[in-house]
């Protein structure tokens, strides 16, 4: 009778057994099958966060950081996305709800001083610069310090930061612009024009830099066009520029001479240049 009952637990056991090494199995393949998933998430990610249009970013990853509220690379996502699309009130506020979850590390604190700055905060800028330890440095912040210490015109500091990011990058152009630009608006001509030019030379691409480069030489009174790479489009923008400098200050003859350089110049209808000139002529 023994043997009788024996035989059906046997046969039982290996049953569940069976049953048990068929579950591990699945959870086996579902787990590879949520590995490859995540793995296509990251690269869907990345792709949205480079190639893709912003403002289609900013949609995935509103309906993705909805479902999973806790995971910070999708709050970070979103907030990049709407830095993208010039969205910089709400990236601000999503950069902000980054900084306050788990994992949030000081560059989560860099890029929400960045979006405040871009919509003109800059007091609670400097106080989210202000929580930052001393101990972390990076180009970025020094380059948000600078700027936000040239709004409350505090000019020391705004040296001081300036010089720190420049010896932080391999390629300081647009923050010798920014420097040089702060210099401009001191007063300071002839050290704005050689921070210009050093930029310039650091990127030659720098059409802003080329333009505010004219403007302090415009303002030390020499309309003479510098001695940098230049289209001829380019050209005739800087031209433009100068005549503009040249009717602030008064000199209308040679604001006049400059507005007809530059369409004579441009390969194409300049007609800001043409309204310039017509404007004066007609006075």
């Amino acid at each position: 009778m023994r043997q009788q009952f024996l035989i059906p637990a046997m046969v039982l056991c290996g049953l569940t057994l069976s049953a048990c090494e068929k579950e591990t199995e699945e959870e086996k393949v579902a787990k590879t099958f949520q590995e490859v998933n995540v793995i296509d998430e990251t690269n869907l990610n990345e792709v949205l966060l480079t190639a893709a249009d912003p403002n289609e970013a900013v949609t995935y990853f509103q309906g993705a950081a909805a479902k999973n509220p806790g995971r910070i690379d999708l709050q970070r996502g979103l907030a990049i996305s709407l830095a993208r699309a010039k969205r910089t009130t709400e990236a601000a506020a999503a950069w902000k709800k980054v900084t306050t979850m788990k994992g949030a590390a000081n560059v989560d604190k860099i890029e929400y001083a960045d979006a405040l700055v871009r919509s003109g905060n800059w007091t609670q800028a400097k106080t989210v610069l202000d929580s930052i330890p001393p101990t972390y440095e990076s180009f970025k912040r020094y380059r948000l310090e600078a700027v936000v210490a040239d709004s409350k015109q505090d000019w020391k500091r705004a040296d001081h930061f300036y010089e720190t990011a420049v010896g932080l990058t391999t390629r300081p152009g647009s923050v010798m612009n920014n420097w040089g630009y702060s210099k401009l608006s001191r007063g300071e001509f002839e050290e704005a024009e050689r921070l210009f030019t050093e930029a310039i030379r650091q990127d030659n691409t720098l059409f802003t830099a080329k333009n505010n480069l004219v403007l302090a030489r415009a303002a030390q009174g020499n309309y003479s066009m510098p001695v940098v790479p230049l289209t001829q489009a380019e050209r005739a923008m800087l031209l433009n520029t100068m005549g503009i400098s040249a009717v602030k200050q008064g000199d209308v003859t040679t604001a006049k001479n400059l507005f007809r350089e530059a369409i004579a110049t441009h390969p194409q209808h300049f007609e800001e240049a043409v309204r310039s000139l017509r404007a004066l002529e007609e006075a």
